[in-house]
């Protein structure tokens, strides 16, 4: 199966040119470029959402600069963390940062500490907003992924047949769920493989 190479250019007005980007990500030697003008504000970028569901393990997504790819940092954490559970790698060529190179790999590691830190925040102070309701009678909560809708995702993901938002429509989970479960999944595979060598 091959690999892609993604090109994602984005400039945040429409009297604003994209050619610098375009002519330094073709340098690079990518397969296909995405390009938006839309400001790195909005939530929902249709080009980048496309992007997003090409994406297969193994496939690189090249940037121009991080500030190209972010809305905010809590944004560029969430995107580079679960592309990083998917198998994607991220070259962004202002920065030289390539997720693969031990430079790479310690600002992942650093992006994911954080995030992780941020996680446990809010974990703490959720459990104890359930803990004051409890006290006062009510419970609450978020329910549990299906482990069956999960594995029915992970097949369709790997069959490669549906792109990443129809797998998670079809299986009713989210995009988080399935990411956090293929990355699981490669866990076990890599340890199994490490026992038996």
């Amino acid at each position: 199966m091959k690999n892609y190479i993604f090109g994602y250019a984005r400039v945040s007005t429409q009297d604003q040119e994209l050619a610098r980007q375009i002519d330094a990500l073709e340098k690079y030697g990518v397969d296909q470029i995405f390009t938006e003008k839309i400001t790195g504000t909005k939530a929902h970028r249709p080009q980048l959402d496309k992007l997003k569901d090409k994406l297969r393990e193994g496939d690189t997504v090249v940037i121009e600069s991080l500030s190209r790819l972010g809305r905010s940092t809590k944004d560029l954490l969430a995107l580079l963390e679960a592309w990083n559970g998917q198998g994607v790698k991220l070259v962004s060529l202002k920065e030289q940062i390539d997720t693969t190179t031990p430079t790479g790999k310690l600002l992942v590691t650093v992006l994911s500490a954080l995030s992780q830190f941020e996680r446990d925040i809010i974990v703490q102070r959720t459990k104890e907003g359930l803990e004051s309701a409890r006290r006062r009678g009510r419970n609450g909560g978020r329910p549990k992924a299906d482990p069956g809708n999960v594995k029915k995702a992970i097949k369709l993901y790997h069959a490669q047949t549906h792109s990443i938002k129809e797998i998670t429509a079809i299986c009713g989970i989210s995009q988080a769920t399935l990411y956090r479960a293929l990355a699981a999944q490669r866990e076990t595979t890599a340890s199994k493989a490490s026992t038996t060598e």
